[in-house]
C-alpha cells in the first residue's frame, strides 16, 4: 500500500502507535472514528482523495481489533471508481471488512462482473482476488462461468489465467454444486498443456481439487501429469523464477504427485514405466546436504514421491529402495530429518512384503527410542509397535521394558498400553506374558490401567498350568519392601486363588502367605481394601485343618472392619465373619472362580483398530485414548463425618461368568437379592455441588435456582415425569435402576427459557449447565458433580447433534473424583434454522450400577434469536416487503391455553421475541420482531403479528415474515409449540408494561383480505 501520501492517515497512525496505554488508545480511535461517521454523513462534500483516506483509516482500526460498524457501503462504492488508486482501496477494504453474506456485496456484483471480463488487466486481478478472497455463493452463482473463460482464454497474460485459476479453486472448494464443471475434463487435459509454470501451477491445485471429488472424469488428465514430472525430473525448460535451490518447481512436483494418488492406479504400460522412471529418478538424487532451505524442498518432494511409490503398490526392489534412503534419514544428526525418516517409515509398515526389510533397522529404530527429543522418541515408539511380529516380540518388549524406567512420564503409559498390547498379541506362551505383564505393573504401575491386570487374572483363571506358576510370581513380588498398589491387587487375587497350590513350596504356608500380604494392608488406599479382605476369607478357607491362630487374627480383622464408613468395606467383613463361622457353608460360596468366556481382549480390539488405520492416525489415536482430561477437576475438600473425602467406589462384584466385558475380579458374594446399588450412610450431608462449585466455574455468577411451573416447550420432544426414570438405563437389566431427583422434563424447559441451573440430578451426580449465546455462535459449560465419597468411574459423554448444529465437546475424564465436580465446555454453532434438539449421551458407573442416561440439551431455535425493537418507520416497509407465502406464512391456531394479553407477551419476551407496543391499532393483538443469527444467514430479520380474539381466548390468528422460507416456518412452528397448552409463566418477569396493551374485543371471523388493516 502506497500511503506516503496520505498525511493525515500517516499522523493517525503515528498517534496511535505513540499511546502510552490501551484506554488512550481507544480513546484517540473512538475520535477518529467520530470524524469519520460526521464525514461520511455529508458524503457529497467529500473528494474521491478524503474518501480514499477515510476508508483506509478504517482498515487500520480494523486491524487494530476494534468494531467498524459503519461505512461499509462508502468503502463499496469505491469498487466502481473509475481510477486504480481508489478503485484498489474498495477492493482491498471490502475484502476485509465484509463476509461472503453481508448485503452489501450485492451491490457490487455487476461491478465486479465488468471489471473481470473487461480489458483492463490490473482490474481484472484485482476482482479475482477478491471474488477469491470473499468466496460467497453469491459470487460463484454470478461470476464463476466468467472466471471460467479466463482460465482458457488465449488472449489474457499468464498473471490473469492463474490468478482466474485460483480463484475459480476457492469459489469450487466452497461451494461445488454452484461452479460448473461439466466438460472440463478434456479443458483440464489442455491446461496441463501450458508452458508457463505459474499458470500450470495453479491449474494443478484445481486439478487436485476437482479429482479428489470425482476421479473418473478426469482419466484424461493422468498422462499429462507424468509428462509434467517428466519436464521437472529432467530440468527442461524451466525458467530460473521457478527452480528452488536447484530443484525443478518443487511445489509443482509435490502436487503432481498429489493428483496422482487420487486415481486408483495406472493401466497404461508406458505411462506406468514411464511414472517409475522419474520415481526413480527422485528417490535416487535425493540425499541430506548443509543447506535446510534445500533439504527443505528436496524432502518434501521425496516424501510425497514415497507416498505415491505406496500408493502404486510397486515392485518389491524399489520398496527396498525407499526403506534403504529412509534407513539412512533415521541415522542423521538432525532432528527433522530423523522425525520424517521414523515418520515415513512407520507409514511403510502399511505395504505388504515390507516389513521384513524394516526390521534390518531394528538396531537404530531402539537407539531412536531413547533420543534427547520427545517427539522423535514418540515415532520411534510407534514404529517399533508396528513392526513387531512372533519373530522379534520378545526382542521389542524387552527393550520396551528396559526403556520404561527412564522414559518421561508422559509417554508411560502409551509405552505400557503397547507393551501389554504387544506381550499379549505375539506371546511365545503365557508364562512369559505373565512375567511381561508383572514387571509393567512393577516399574509403571501408576501408569497401567485396570484392564491390563483384569487381563492377566482371565488368563490364569481359564489356564489351570498357569495357575501355580503365576501364584509363585505374585509370592516373589509380595515380598518386596515397596511394591505399588496395583501389584498389591494381583499379587493378592491370584495368591486368595491359587496360593493353595504353593503349599509344598518353603514360605508358601497360608500364614506366610497372610503374614506377606497382611504387611500391604497399612499402605493401600480403601478401594484396594476389599480385594484383600477376599483374599483372607479365600486363604482361611484352602487351610485345612485350620490354623485357630490364623482364623483369630483374620477374623479380628474382619471385625475391625465392621464399622468401617465404606459400605463395601463393611459389608465384606461382616459377611465373611458370619460364613467363616459355618465351616461348609465358606468353601460353597469362595469355590474356585470358573473359568470365563472366551471373548477378544479389549487391549487387542484397540490394537486392531489401530492397524486399519494410518500410522499417523494411529499415534495419535492411540495417545488420545490414553490421554489425561482437560476438564477441570475442582475436589471438595471438606471432611465428612470426621474422614477425608478420599472414601473410594465400591468394587463390581463377579458372581458367575455373566459379567461384563472385562475382568472385575472380585468374590462370588452378591449384593444383596435384586442386585440394588448400594448407598452410602444416609447420615451423611447431602452434597448439592452445583450450588457450592458452580458458581467460581461459571462464565459469569452462580446458576439462578431452578424454578418449577415455569414456561414449556411442549413441541420439544416432551417427557412427562412417568417416563423420566424411563431415560435411565442400569446394567444387566437391573431390577431397581437409579431414579432422577426431580424432573428431567421440567428441567429441560427451564433451562430453554434460562442460560443457568440444573439439568439433571440423581443421589449419585448432578449435572449442570451455564450457557452464553451470541450471535450464531454459543459456549455451554456442563458441570458435572460427584455428590458421594466415592469416586464415578467409566464415565462417558457422547453429544448427537442434530444435523443444524455443529457441536464439539471437550474431553470428559472417566473419573470423577469423590465430591468433586469437573467442567466440560461444550461449543455450539448454529448452521441454520431447525427445531431439532441435541441429546447429551450420559453413563457412569456407580456401585454395581452402570447408569446411561439420554438428556436433551437447551441449545433450541430461541437462543439464536436476538431481541430488536422497531420504529413504526422501520416496521412498516420491513413487513411490505415480505408479501406472501413463503417468506410470509399466516395460520389459524387452536387449542391455546387461555392466556391473558400481559402473560402471552411476557412468554414473547422470554423466547426473545420483542414485544413492539404501539404497532398495530388494534389492542388485542400483539406485534413482535427480532433478529435470527445461523452460520448460513447470520443476521435475518424476523416480524411477528399476533390477533386473539377476546370472546374466544382458545384460538388465535399468527402471521410469520422473515426473509428465509425455512426460517419462517421454523419460527412459526416454535411460536404454535409455545402457545398450545402450556403453563401459566408465573415465574417470569413482565418485560412489557401493561398499559401499552389494553385488550378490547375484535373477531378473527374478518375478511382475511383486510385483516392486516390495521397495520397497512
Amino acid at each position: 500500500m502506497a500511503l506516503s501520501g496520505m498525511r493525515g492517515l500517516s499522523v493517525f497512525i503515528s498517534d496511535v502507535r505513540n499511546c502510552q496505554n490501551k484506554d488512550q488508545e481507544r480513546l484517540r480511535v473512538d475520535k477518529e472514528l467520530g470524524n469519520i461517521r460526521t464525514r461520511f454523513k455529508n458524503e457529497k462534500g467529500l473528494t474521491p482523495y478524503e474518501k480514499k483516506k477515510y476508508v483506509w483509516k478504517m482498515l487500520y482500526i480494523h486491524m487494530l481489533g476494534y468494531d467498524v460498524d459503519f461505512g461499509h457501503m462508502e468503502a463499496v462504492s469505491l469498487i466502481s471508481a473509475p481510477k486504480y488508486p481508489e478503485k484498489q482501496v474498495g477492493y482491498i477494504v471490502t475484502s476485509c471488512l465484509l463476509n461472503e453474506n453481508h448485503d452489501f456485496l450485492r451491490l457490487a456484483i455487476n461491478t465486479v462482473r465488468n471489471d473481470i471480463i473487461g480489458r483492463n488487466e490490473t482490474f481484472q486481478c484485482l476482482a479475482l482476488t477478491m471474488v477469491g478472497n470473499i468466496g460467497g455463493r453469491e459470487f460463484a452463482e454470478s461470476l464463476a462461468p466468467d472466471v471460467q473463460k479466463l482460465i482458457i482464454s488465449s488472449s489474457c497474460r499468464p498473471l490473469v489465467r492463474k490468478k482466474a485459476a485460483l480463484c475459480l479453486l476457492r469459489l469450487y472448494r466452497k461451494n461445488p454444486d454452484v461452479v460448473n464443471i461439466d466438460g472440463w475434463a478434456d479443458r483440464m487435459a489442455q491446461l496441463l498443456d501450458e508452458r508457463d509454470l505459474g499458470v500450470l501451477t495453479s491449474s494443478m491445485s484445481l486439478l487436485v481439487a476437482l479429482v479428489s471429488n470425482n476421479h473418473e472424469a478426469y482419466w484424461s488428465s493422468l498422462p499429462k501429469c507424468v509428462k509434467i514430472l517428466e519436464r521437472l525430473a529432467r530440468n527442461q525448460d524451466i525458467p530460473q523464477e521457478y527452480t528452488y535451490y536447484g530443484i525443478p518447481s518443487p511445489w509443482l512436483q509435490v502436487k503432481t504427485m498429489r493428483a496422482l494418488q487420487y486415481f486408483p492406479t495406472v493401466e497404461d504400460p508406458n505411462t506406468r514405466r514411464s511414472l517409475f522412471e522419474v520415481l526413480q529418478r527422485i528417490l535416487m538424487g535425493t540425499d541430506v546436504v548443509k543447506n535446510v532451505n534445500k533439504n527443505n524442498a528436496s524432502h518434501a518432494v521425496l516424501f510425497e514421491a514415497l507416498s505415491l511409490v505406496m500408493h502404486l503398490d510397486a515392485e518389491k526392489e524399489m520398496m527396498s529402495q525407499c526403506v534403504a534412503l529412509l534407513g539412512k534419514f533415521i541415522a542423521v544428526r538432525e532432528p527433522n530429518i530423523r522425525y520424517l525418516g521414523l515418520e515415513n517409515m512407520t507409514r511403510m509398515l502399511m505395504v505388504a512384503d515390507v516389513q521384513d526389510i524394516i526390521k534390518r533397522h531394528q538396531a537404530q529404530i531402539i537407539t531412536s527410542l531413547k533420543d534427547s527429543d520427545i517427539s522423535i522418541r514418540r515415532r520411534a515408539l510407534d514404529l517399533l509397535y508396528g513392526m513387531c511380529d512372533v519373530s522379534n516380540a520378545k526382542d521389542i518388549v524387552e527393550e520396551l521394558l528396559q526403556y520404561l524406567s527412564s522414559s518421561d512420564f508422559a509417554m508411560r503409559e502409551e509405552l505400557s498400553l503397547k507393551a501389554a498390547i504387544l506381550a499379549e498379541k505375539f506371546a511365545p506362551d503365557l508364562s512369559w506374558y505373565v512375567d511381561v505383564i508383572l514387571q509393567l505393573i512393577d516399574k509403571a504401575g501408576d501408569f497401567i490401567s485396570d484392564d491390563i491386570w483384569f487381563r492377566v487374572v482371565q488368563f490364569v483363571t481359564n489356564n489351570e498350568d498357569l495357575q501355580p506358576y503365576a501364584a509363585a510370581k505374585a509370592r516373589e513380588y509380595i515380598d518386596k519392601p515397596a511394591i505399588h498398589e496395583t501389584m498389591v491387587k494381583v499379587s493378592a487375587y491370584l495368591l486368595g486363588e491359587h496360593g493353595h497350590l504353593l503349599a509344598r513350596r518353603p514360605g508358601c504356608s497360608p500364614k506366610e502367605i497372610f503374614n506377606a500380604i497382611h504387611e500391604k494392608l497399612p499402605t493401600v488406599t480403601m478401594p484396594t481394601i476389599p480385594i484383600l479382605l477376599s483374599t483372607y476369607a479365600k486363604i482361611l478357607m484352602h487351610t485345612q485343618p485350620p490354623d485357630l491362630e490364623l482364623q483369630n487374627q483374620i477374623w479380628s480383622i474382619f471385625h475391625k472392619f465392621e464399622s468401617c464408613i465404606d459400605v463395601e468395606i463393611q459389608q465384606r467383613a461382616v459377611e465373611y465373619f458370619a460364613l467363616s463361622s459355618k465351616g461348609a457353608a465358606l468353601a460353597d460360596v469362595l469355590a474356585e472362580m470358573p473359568k470365563f468366556p472366551e471373548r477378544q481382549s479389549s487391549l487387542i480390539k484397540k490394537a486392531e483398530d489401530i492397524e486399519t488405520d494410518t500410522a499417523e492416525q494411529s499415534a495419535i489415536k492411540l495417545r488420545s485414548q490414553q490421554q489425561v482430561s482437560n476438564a477441570l477437576v475442582v475436589t471438595d475438600q471438606r471432611p465428612v463425618n470426621g474422614m477425608t473425602p478420599d472414601v473410594p467406589l465400591t468394587l463390581v462384584k463377579v458372581a458367575s461368568t455373566n459379567s461384563k466385558e472385562d475382568l472385575y475380579p472380585e468374590d462370588h458374594i452378591s449384593n444383596g437379592e435384586n442386585g440394588t446399588v448400594t448407598e452410602v450412610d444416609p447420615q451423611l450431608p447431602s452434597a448439592d455441588l452445583l450450588s457450592d462449585l458452580l458458581g467460581p466455574l461459571a462464565i459469569e455468577g452462580p446458576p439462578d435456582a431452578v424454578q418449577s411451573g415455569q414456561s414449556s416447550l411442549s413441541g420439544l420432544e416432551g417427557i412427562s415425569d412417568a417416563v423420566d426414570s424411563a431415560a435411565i438405563v442400569p446394567i444387566e437389566g437391573q431390577i431397581n435402576a437409579v431414579q432422577p431427583i426431580g424432573s428431567i422434563h421440567e428441567r429441560f424447559h427451564t433451562l430453554c427459557f434460562k442460560d443457568s441451573g440444573v439439568l439433571y440430578e440423581d443421589p449419585h451426580i448432578q449435572i449442570g449447565v451455564k450457557a452464553e449465546w451470541r450471535a450464531h455462535q454459543g459456549r455451554l459449560v456442563l458441570f458435572l458433580g460427584n455428590k458421594n465419597t466415592s469416586p464415578l468411574v467409566s464415565v462417558q459423554a457422547l453429544i448427537l447433534p442434530p444435523s443444524h448444529l455443529k457441536m464439539e465437546l471437550s474431553l470428559v475424564p472417566e473419573t470423577i473424583p469423590p465430591r468433586a465436580q469437573v467442567q466440560c465446555p461444550l461449543e455450539v454453532v448454529n448452521l441454520r434454522p431447525s427445531r431439532d434438539v441435541a441429546v447429551l449421551d450420559f453413563s457412569y458407573s456407580f456401585g454395581t450400577s452402570l447408569v446411561n442416561i439420554k438428556l436433551r440439551l437447551p441449545a433450541v431455535l430461541n437462543k439464536f434469536l436476538q431481541p430488536l425493537s422497531l420504529s413504526m418507520e422501520e416496521f412498516f416497509p420491513q413487513w411490505k416487503s415480505l408479501s406472501g407465502p413463503p417468506l410470509k406464512l399466516q395460520e389459524v391456531v387452536r387449542g391455546v391455553r387461555p392466556l391473558p394479553l400481559l402473560e402471552m407477551a411476557n412468554l414473547f419476551n422470554n423466547c426473545r421475541l420483542m414485544v413492539c407496543p404501539g404497532l398495530d391499532q388494534n389492542p388485542n393483538n400483539l406485534v413482535a420482531s427480532t433478529t435470527f443469527y445461523s452460520e448460513s444467514m447470520h443476521a435475518m430479520l424476523c416480524l411477528v403479528r399476533i390477533e386473539t380474539d377476546p370472546a374466544d381466548r382458545t384460538q388465535l390468528r399468527m402471521t410469520v415474515a422473515t426473509g428465509d422460507p425455512t426460517l419462517t416456518f421454523e419460527l412459526k412452528e416454535f411460536i404454535k409449540e409455545q402457545l398450545v397448552d402450556i403453563p401459566v409463566m408465573s415465574s417470569v418477569p413482565a418485560m412489557a408494561p401493561a398499559s401499552s396493551l389494553p385488550i378490547n374485543p375484535v373477531s378473527l371471523s374478518n375478511d382475511p383480505g383486510a385483516i392486516l388493516a390495521g397495520l397497512l
